[in-house]
């Protein structure tokens, strides 16, 4: 069976279909000859705008996803930073989101399965602002968002992954 999908998204359009990911790792990159994973170059969407145009370029080789046996891990293939949020890096009852900005050639673990099912039993549910999946993780490409940028929602950023993991 399936551990994860995978829905790419410009701005605050999911553009395609979700990506079923059966293998333990799957690469999701812009446009690869012969490549094997998820290609957004073939994803299609009428009127793209120019800051979605540039940020999509800069995608090259993307990322690697893999599950782990603790945990998923996004190891970044792509010449620029990619940010990153999820359940497991924030800190537990803070109101401040947590993006941690990933360089080029290095990974982080992106979602750790023992925190989660501790965040789960004591989650409070007083601290979810709007829809909220304690199984997602947030992967924008060159852009960041958050307290720390003018981007203050993903939605903002022009190409951004959501990854919905299976329980």
């Amino acid at each position: 069976s399936h551990w994860c999908n995978v829905a790419y998204w410009e701005h605050r359009t999911r553009v395609g279909r979700l990506y079923t990911v059966y293998e333990q790792s799957v690469s999701i990159f812009y446009d690869l000859p012969q490549g094997n994973g998820f290609c957004l170059g073939q994803l299609n969407l009428d009127n793209r705008s120019e800051t979605v145009r540039r940020t999509r370029s800069k995608i090259g080789y993307g990322i690697l996803l893999s599950k782990e046996p603790d945990g998923v891990w996004a190891y970044n293939r792509s010449e620029h930073p990619i940010f990153v949020n999820s359940p497991t890096l924030d800190i537990p009852n803070c109101r401040t989101l947590i993006v941690r900005k990933v360089m080029p050639g290095y990974s982080i673990k992106v979602f750790d399965y023992e925190k989660s099912c501790l965040l789960q039993h004591t989650a409070e549910l007083d601290y979810a602002d709007g829809p909220y999946d304690p199984n997602s993780v947030r992967i924008s490409f060159a852009k960041g968002w958050g307290p720390c940028y003018s981007r203050q929602f993903i939605t903002s950023c022009p190409c951004w992954l959501e990854i919905l993991l299976s329980n």
